[in-house]
């Protein structure tokens, strides 16, 4: 049996180097909300200043040059709509695949995938000519599509795998009680994977935000998300290093706001989307 002052010493190392851990994972978000509040001439000083007279011009520029509020819009209505519109596909995909499997259900489930491995470079070219085609290049809807598209996967697997936990004896019971397949869909499926969608839509609606690749390629002034803003302000000239700093701090707040009152529930569904 391990002594009391030892399991002591243990637990403080465990938690001095935690502390640690965190410092080094947080630092980045840490040096880059400093940042956005020096003046340009502070933020390329070399020694880095960590004491200095924080200013808000960077974050009037930001809105005054850009219209912040325009790009968080499309940012709330892409990653929104995407993920109510990816929710109503991926869940009859996985309630099927869960309880009427056939033969090429774990080949689908794995093709699907696998989709998620390849680059989305490499689906660039034929989908931008076919939006330049169909006239949906610079749109919320395009930009709704391919979210909803790339998002999918992980959708239809995670909320498989919750669906797959829950007892085939109470959708049985309800069938015999003469429940038909939407009542059954409706009044007994939905209500126990509620956890399972809550938690599949939260951590997608993170992921929508969060995509970068697409936004870029896909859309510019007109339907841009926060991510088209932050890259605005890369510039032939240079890196304008506090208002960058002062888009990305935009950028990313809501969503780090929103994860920190959600974060229970992404956890969630970050762990029981495990393959099984």
């Amino acid at each position: 049996m391990q002594h009391p002052n030892s399991q002591r010493m243990t637990l403080i190392i465990r938690t001095i180097a935690a502390w640690l851990i965190a410092l080094i994972l947080f630092f980045p978000l840490l040096f880059l909300a400093v940042t956005a509040f020096k003046t340009e001439a502070q933020a390329i000083a070399v020694p880095s200043l960590w004491i200095f007279t924080p200013t808000l011009e960077n974050f009037a520029e930001v809105q005054a040059r850009s219209n912040y509020l325009d790009y968080a819009l499309n940012s709330i209505i892409t990653s929104v709509v995407s993920t109510v519109l990816g929710l109503l596909i991926a869940a009859p995909a996985a309630y099927s695949m869960a309880f009427a499997p056939s033969k090429w259900t774990k080949d689908l489930l794995m093709w699907m995938l696998s989709t998620k491995m390849m680059p989305a470079v490499g689906a660039l070219v034929p989908i931008y000519v076919l939006y330049q085609s169909a006239g949906m290049l610079d749109t919320r809807i395009g930009l709704i599509i391919v979210f909803t598209m790339s998002n999918l996967p992980i959708m239809v697997w995670m909320l498989y795998s919750h669906f797959k936990d829950i007892p085939r004896e109470i959708l049985e019971a309800s069938r015999m009680d003469g429940a038909s397949l939407w009542e059954e869909f409706r009044h007994v499926l939905l209500p126990l994977g509620m956890g399972g969608l809550a938690s599949t839509g939260l951590l997608c609606l993170v992921l929508a935000w969060n995509e970068a690749f697409w936004a870029l390629n896909l859309s510019s002034a007109k339907s841009g998300t926060l991510a088209t803003l932050v890259a605005s302000y890369s510039s032939p000239e240079g890196l304008f290093w506090a208002k960058l700093s002062a888009a990305s701090l935009l950028a990313i707040a809501p969503i780090i706001v929103f994860g920190w009152f959600s974060q229970k529930q992404l956890v969630q569904g970050l762990t029981f989307g495990a393959v099984k």
